[in-house]
């Protein structure tokens, strides 16, 4: 018989949550951006939502933000109530998850009939930067890698996996920040104060050697160093938007069911197709 032990899990839950809590507010900026651009949208949608919860790991930042709502930790098993809600944000948690389309669905199970679901998370460009320049020099230093940066989605497999977890009327798209740094250890000090540092299960668990920090500096600044004499680093930043499936939303055309013909409404003549030669 083969062996049925399960892979660790892809993300230290313990060290993720040991990290998010030595946060400080005062540098939770993506958390700033990411509330504002949901706000607008929640205008957008033109609804009034009487029941809404709050996936997060920063329960602090979006109990503020929104006092009435329903805050949960973002754990592998939501203590979300079925059919509890009619508007669901997941935020800045999918790029850790170790499940991203289970978490997807417990939010669908949570929301009522044409229900709204928002999940904001870091999308692939995210520290493109920085994890160029880790890989160079740990690579010329030590001779090999070791997982430093979560994987994170690209918007296409992020969308698909809204139609994945059966919501309907799915969206993605992302939005990219650019924020500059005076070198890279500012950077990484910077992700320490977001919670964003390594929460990887496969990661390196002794101290990075000097050199390798060093050379990846170096690297960084050679790369991206900006008109300020100063190193950039990008945050790109993925929406998601589905509904909860429901009879009163739009529905698409049973094949076949066309009254007019694309030939008529272009007003083309429409010529048979000939494959006898085939």
């Amino acid at each position: 018989m083969g062996d049925m032990t399960m892979p660790p899990p892809l993300v230290d839950r313990s060290a993720l949550q040991r990290h998010r809590a030595r946060a400080q507010p005062d540098h939770l900026f993506l958390h700033e951006i990411i509330a504002d651009e949901l706000q607008e949208r929640l205008i957008e949608v033109n609804r009034a939502f009487t029941s809404m919860a709050i996936v997060t790991g920063f329960p602090d930042f979006w109990g503020a933000r929104y006092p009435g709502a329903v805050i949960v930790p973002d754990d592998d098993t939501l203590a979300l109530t079925p059919g509890a809600h009619d508007l669901v944000l997941h935020v800045m948690g999918l790029h850790w998850a170790n499940d991203p389309v289970g978490q997807l669905v417990q939010c669908r199970h949570a929301l009522q009939p044409d229900g709204l679901l928002l999940a904001t998370c870091l999308g692939g460009q995210t520290l493109h930067e920085l994890r160029t320049a880790l890989a160079e020099a740990e690579t010329a230093v030590a001779g090999g890698l070791s997982p430093r940066v979560a994987p994170m989605g690209e918007i296409r497999d992020l969308g698909a996996l809204l139609q994945r977890a059966g919501l309907a009327l799915p969206v993605a798209d992302g939005t990219k920040t650019t924020v500059s740094y005076a070198n890279m250890f500012h950077l990484m000090h910077d992700l320490r104060k977001m919670g964003e540092t390594n929460a990887l299960t496969g990661r390196l668990r002794s101290m990075t050697r000097r050199k390798v920090l060093t050379q990846a500096s170096s690297i960084y600044a050679q790369h991206y160093r900006n008109a300020d004499n100063r190193v950039d680093a990008t945050f790109e930043i993925i929406m998601l938007t589905g509904w909860a499936p429901a009879d009163t939303q739009p529905q698409p055309l049973r094949p076949g069911s066309a009254k007019t013909s694309l030939a008529d409404a272009l007003g083309a003549k429409e010529m048979p197709l000939d494959r006898s030669n085939d």
